[in-house]
């Protein structure tokens, strides 16, 4: 009994803005935190509310979550595809 348990990772999105004007930050967060609270790191945000819709990765910082196996929801693999991040993954993870 004890040691230190494998926390479960998620990338998601955790809402900022204040009413009707929803902004977005992409965080890596243990599961079980709620959805505004304590996050790992943020690595990108997104902007619904600009046309088109602003989204920016760090994808480096992406690779590298997805790398050690955080899970993205399913928003936050939208994200990931549209920026071409999901791609860069699945692809390395295939050689």
């Amino acid at each position: 009994p004890g040691g230190a348990r494998e926390m479960a990772v998620r990338i998601r999105l955790a809402r900022f803005g204040r009413k009707k004007r929803p902004f977005y930050r992409l965080v890596v967060a243990d599961s079980r935190a709620p959805r505004d609270g304590a996050f790992i790191e943020q690595i990108g945000s997104y902007d619904p509310m600009t046309e088109p819709a602003a989204m920016k990765v760090q994808e480096e910082r992406a690779l590298y979550w997805l790398g050690v196996g955080a899970l993205p929801s399913d928003t936050a693999r939208a994200i990931l595809k549209k920026t071409g991040v999901w791609d860069k993954f699945s692809s390395g993870k295939k050689q």
